[in-house]
C-alpha cells in the first residue's frame, strides 16, 4: 500500500471555517443521500455529508419537492448542500436566498453531472469546456456566499472525453474565483461510471492547483482505497459516492483508517440486519412508513450483497412494504454468518462508456458566455 503515514499526518481539511476530519466527504446522489441516509452514516463517523443535489432554479422558484429535499437534520452541522446550475445570474440568486434563509452552510456546485439530459442542453460535465461561463457561474456564488461566510466548492470531471479535458482549466477557474476546495471525478463524461478512475489526473490537479485543498473521487470502495488513493495522488481528501451504498459503516472504516488503527472486520450478518433496521426507521420517520420502507427496497441488494441470502427471500426483501414485514424477514437470516468476501469491490451503477451528447456547435468556441438554454433542469435530485 505504500507509504500510508505520511498521508495521515498531514493537516486537517478546511473547507472555509469548516474542519473536516476525517478528510471524508459523502458525495451527492440522488435519491439517496437523503436526511435519513446521511444520519446513518454520521452516526458511523465524522465528516462532510452533502445533501442531495438541488437545481438552482428550482430552489429560486421555490418548488415544494425541492424545499423538502433540503432538510438537515437539527445536529446535522455542517449542513452542506450542492447545487447545480448553468446561470451565473440563477446561481447568484440560489446561494443569495440561501444565505438570507439560513438553509446552509457551505455550498458544493456539481459540474459533474455525465447524464445524457443534461450534457444534451450543455449542463454537467459539458459546462466547464465553456471557460469563461463556468468561472463566472463560480464567481456569482462566490459573491453572494462570502459576506457570509460560507465557503463554495466545486466538483467538476476530467473532461467531456480524452480529447476534451477540461479539469486543470477548471481548477484554476475555481480557486482564482475564491472556491474553497475543489474535487475531481477521475472520469470524462464518456465514461461516465464505467472502468477505472484515473487517479493520475487528480495528482496532476493537485500540482496545479495550490492555494486551496484538492479532493479526490472516483473508486474509493473501502479505507484502504482512500488511504492508497491520498498517498499516490497527495489529494487533500477523498469523496465517497457508490461506495457506501449498503455500507454506511465505510465512514467507521474510514475513521479508523485515518486515525491509523486498524480497521474493524466487516460485520456479520446480523449487525447488517439492524443497519438496515435502523435505516428503514429513519427513512420511515423522515417520510412516513409506507413510503419510507418503500425507499429502502432500492437498498437490499447492496446490503445483502455477497450473504448466502436465498433468491426468494432476497425477492421478498424488494418488494418489503411496512416495518413489521421487515421485522419477518431480517427475523429469517443467519445472525452469525460472518462478512463476505465478495461484498467488497465496486458497487452502483457502472453501465458503459458512450459517446457525449452535446448542442449543436458547443465545441467551437470555449470563451463563449451565452448561457445554454433550457439547460436548468428544473427538477433536483437529477
Amino acid at each position: 500500500m505504500g507509504d500510508v503515514t505520511a498521508t495521515l499526518s498531514k493537516p486537517a481539511l478546511k473547507i472555509g471555517p469548516h474542519e473536516v476530519d476525517p478528510p471524508v466527504v459523502l458525495a451527492p446522489m440522488a435519491g439517496i443521500t437523503n436526511v435519513a441516509f446521511r444520519r446513518l452514516c454520521r452516526e458511523y463517523g465524522a465528516g462532510l455529508y452533502v445533501c442531495e443535489m438541488i437545481t438552482s432554479r428550482a430552489l429560486v422558484e421555490r418548488h415544494p419537492k425541492t424545499l423538502e429535499m433540503i432538510t438537515f437534520d437539527p445536529d446535522e452541522h455542517p449542513r452542506s448542500m450542492q447545487l447545480y446550475g448553468v446561470d451565473p445570474e440563477t446561481m447568484g440568486r440560489a446561494v443569495q436566498m440561501i444565505v438570507d434563509e439560513d438553509l446552509a452552510d457551505h455550498v458544493d456546485m456539481n459540474f459533474g453531472c455525465p447524464v445524457p439530459k443534461v450534457t444534451r442542453k450543455g449542463g454537467g460535465s459539458a459546462l466547464p469546456y465553456k471557460r469563461r461561463l463556468f468561472a463566472e457561474i463560480v464567481r456569482a456564488a462566490v459573491r453572494a456566499a462570502e459576506p457570509a461566510g460560507i465557503p463554495v466548492t466545486v466538483k467538476f470531471r476530467i473532461g467531456i472525453d480524452d480529447d476534451h479535458t477540461t479539469y486543470l482549466d477548471a481548477g484554476r477557474l475555481a480557486e482564482d474565483n475564491g472556491a474553497a476546495a475543489v474535487a475531481l471525478h477521475g472520469r470524462t463524461a464518456a465514461q461516465r461510471y464505467s472502468g477505472t478512475a484515473d487517479w493520475s489526473a487528480i495528482a496532476r490537479l493537485k500540482e496545479h492547483v495550490t492555494t486551496i485543498p484538492v479532493l479526490g473521487n472516483g473508486d474509493v470502495f473501502s479505507a484502504g482505497d482512500a488511504l492508497r488513493m491520498m498517498s499516490e495522488t497527495g489529494c487533500d481528501g477523498v469523496v465517497v459516492g457508490r461506495g457506501c451504498l449498503g455500507r454506511p459503516w465505510l465512514f467507521r472504516d474510514l475513521q479508523a483508517a485515518f486515525a491509523g488503527q486498524p480497521v474493524p472486520p466487516g460485520p456479520k450478518l446480523g449487525e447488517v440486519a439492524a443497519v438496515l433496521r435502523r435505516h428503514a426507521e429513519l427513512l420511515a420517520e423522515h417520510m412516513g412508513e409506507e413510503k419510507g420502507v418503500r425507499d429502502l427496497r432500492k437498498h437490499m441488494s447492496q446490503y445483502l450483497r455477497g450473504f448466502p441470502v436465498g433468491s426468494e427471500l432476497r425477492q421478498q426483501f424488494g418488494l418489503v412494504s411496512s416495518l413489521a414485514q421487515l421485522d419477518d424477514l431480517l427475523a429469517q437470516l443467519d445472525p452469525d454468518v460472518p462478512f463476505p468476501a465478495d461484498a467488497e469491490g465496486p458497487r452502483g451503477r457502472q453501465g458503459s462508456a458512450s459517446k457525449v451528447v452535446l448542442p449543436e456547435g458547443w465545441l467551437d468556441d470555449p470563451d463563449d458566455i451565452t448561457v445554454p438554454t433550457a439547460a436548468e433542469i428544473d427538477h433536483s435530485g437529477g
